[in-house]
């Protein structure tokens, strides 16, 4: 258990985070979709930020686990929030962005390659605190600490506090019994010497729910706040590292995605062809996957997911509608506006004006000494990869690469190509799609079958297809079913090289641009043998080549 990945809270203590996944979604883009292992991300704390100018929506949950009266969380923040600041939310809301984001898997068959289709039409897819006096005089501290607000929040009782002296901050919160761990001291100084403000939250018991093992379960927290500076408060969260730890962030911001500013940013490799056991040990084999490139790669953020908020292909789960997008702080978003009142006199509602969110998922892992400074984020350019998308010659994309819009996922496909017999002359090879008519394995199936395998189990070279040389992975062997990754006839089986994982460090790149234009209309999304992406090729596309080369050759022939 203690290997299972543990995500960086913000907040004393650990949180629990779940993946739900859901049934794929809308147009067929693969028969098998799921995301990654649901015990990956066992006692994780979810964090999904929102952002819009100098707005900041922070979002997390926190499913403690542990005596509900031993719950305390702190977390810095710019200024002081009032109660109009702070709401909770659904759990729902979480699960559905982890699923959307998350890596997946996905499994395709080769069609008849005799048996050409019609052209495809593309898709688009009040607090019981005592005064700050009592605990700064209790503890005879030089310095000293203010309660600059505090109100009630669906079962948390919060406080927002000022020090002017990290010793008497941790002093307080002692005091006042906030069961924080010993060591916070040194942490708590950087934030007190900055100038931070510091939302502080315990739980009233009385107002808890209990599962029917006895956990409690706490809402998820949202509040907002407005900032210059982008960035995350994660350093506070080593208190209860006990070792190496994970870190996941789900960022949703309006055309454009994000990457860190001050650590090195690398992007996951994808649409790696793998062996049939990964259907049974997908998490597993992910995780081993995260664990080279960051290897290769140290100190670096992953980028694991850049796509429109409102499309994926392939879905392991439903996209976020316009109410998720509210939920999770587009309400309160700048360009946010009240509705007229209805009619009779209630109340209208907030909505908020424009869409085309991007959700950008950015994973670390890093040992408790390895973490030296929060993390600031900043826009990047958008990029492309993960997809089923024919590259120059007819080969599928491979790694990251600079795109008109975002459209990057981690997508990892096990494929199957034609076994029966070829009758025609000319067949077309490379067209992927669902199982056979009569398969047994037809039907969706979700990741709640994937076994979770510890660390330095899985062997990377016997489980992929083909070499990955941007994280210096050689496939142990070649398979026969490259040549069908060719969409067209007479194709070798040879690979086009892997592009490197695109990475930039925070000394060396220029940041990403932070224009407020209108973003480029999503990538339009499609499936199966379906040409997905920038570019214009699709499934009719390759069809009408395919014929047209076979058309040239015969009249040679005749000639």
């Amino acid at each position: 258990m203690a290997r299972r990945l543990r995500s960086l809270a913000l907040a004393v203590p650990l949180a629990l985070s779940a993946l739900a996944v859901a049934p794929a979604a809308e147009a067929f883009c693969g028969f098998y979709v799921a995301g990654a292992d649901k015990k990956l991300f066992n006692n994780a704390t979810m964090v999904v930020l929102m952002r819009e100018g100098t707005r900041t929506v922070l979002s997390m949950q926190n499913n403690y686990q542990g005596p509900p009266e031993n719950f305390a969380m702190v977390v810095p923040v710019p200024i002081v929030l009032q109660k109009e600041n702070v709401k909770t939310l659904p759990k729902e809301i979480f699960d559905k962005v982890d699923t959307l984001a998350a890596p997946r898997l996905v499994e395709y068959w080769e069609q008849d390659p005799c048996v050409i289709p019609p052209p495809v039409a593309r898709m688009a897819g009040g607090v019981r605190t005592p005064s700050p006096e009592t605990g700064a005089d209790a503890a005879g501290s030089r310095g000293r600490v203010t309660v600059e607000a505090q109100f009630t929040v669906g079962e948390y009782e919060i406080v927002i506090l000022s020090a002017t002296d990290a010793a008497a901050l941790d002093t307080w919160l002692k005091t006042n019994k906030y069961k924080i761990p010993e060591g916070a001291e040194p942490l708590l100084r950087p934030y007190v010497q900055a100038g931070s403000k510091f939302f502080v939250a315990k739980v009233d018991t009385q107002k808890v729910r209990f599962d029917d093992k006895g956990m409690a379960e706490l809402s998820p927290l949202r509040f907002h706040y407005d900032a210059e500076q982008f960035n995350l408060p994660v350093r506070l969260g080593l208190i209860n590292s006990a070792g190496t730890q994970d870190l996941i962030v789900h960022i949703l911001a309006k055309g454009k995605r994000y990457e860190l500013a001050n650590y090195k940013n690398v992007t996951i490799p994808t649409n790696l062809d793998v062996d049939e056991k990964a259907r049974d040990q997908f998490g597993a084999l992910y995780a081993a996957l995260f664990d080279r490139t960051v290897e290769k790669n140290p100190g670096a953020v992953v980028t694991e997911y850049a796509w429109d908020a409102s499309t994926c292909d392939p879905c392991p789960g439903p996209t976020l509608d316009a109410q998720d997008l509210a939920t999770l702080g587009a309400d309160v978003l700048p360009d946010a506006e009240d509705e007229p009142g209805a009619p009779g006199g209630r109340p209208g509602r907030a909505r908020f004006v424009g869409g085309g969110f991007t959700l950008t998922r950015l994973h670390a892992r890093y040992g408790k000494d390895a973490l030296g400074e929060d993390l600031v984020f900043r826009t990047a350019e958008p990029i492309a990869g993960g997809r089923e998308w024919l590259a120059e010659g007819g080969k599928l994309e491979t790694g990251a690469r600079k795109g008109g819009s975002n459209n990057f996922q981690g997508r990892y496909a096990i494929r199957h190509p034609w076994t029966g017999p070829i009758a025609c002359e000319h067949p077309m090879r490379g067209r992927w799609g669902g199982p056979p008519a009569g398969n047994p394995q037809a039907g969706v199936k979700a990741a709640q079958d994937l076994a979770f395998a510890p660390r330095g189990e899985i062997q990377l070279a016997s489980m992929v297809r083909h070499d990955v040389p941007e994280v210096g992975i050689k496939a142990a062997e070649k398979s026969a079913s490259q040549a069908p990754r060719l969409a067209h006839a007479g194709a070798t089986s040879s690979e086009a090289a892997p592009a490197a994982p695109m990475a930039t460090t925070a000394s060396s790149a220029a940041p990403g641009p932070a224009t407020d234009a209108a973003p480029a209309a999503p990538e339009a999304t499609g499936c199966g043998a379906c040409a997905v992406g920038e570019g214009q090729g699709s499934a009719a596309a390759a069809v009408v080549a395919g014929i047209g080369a076979a058309l040239s050759r015969l009249r040679r022939r005749r000639r």
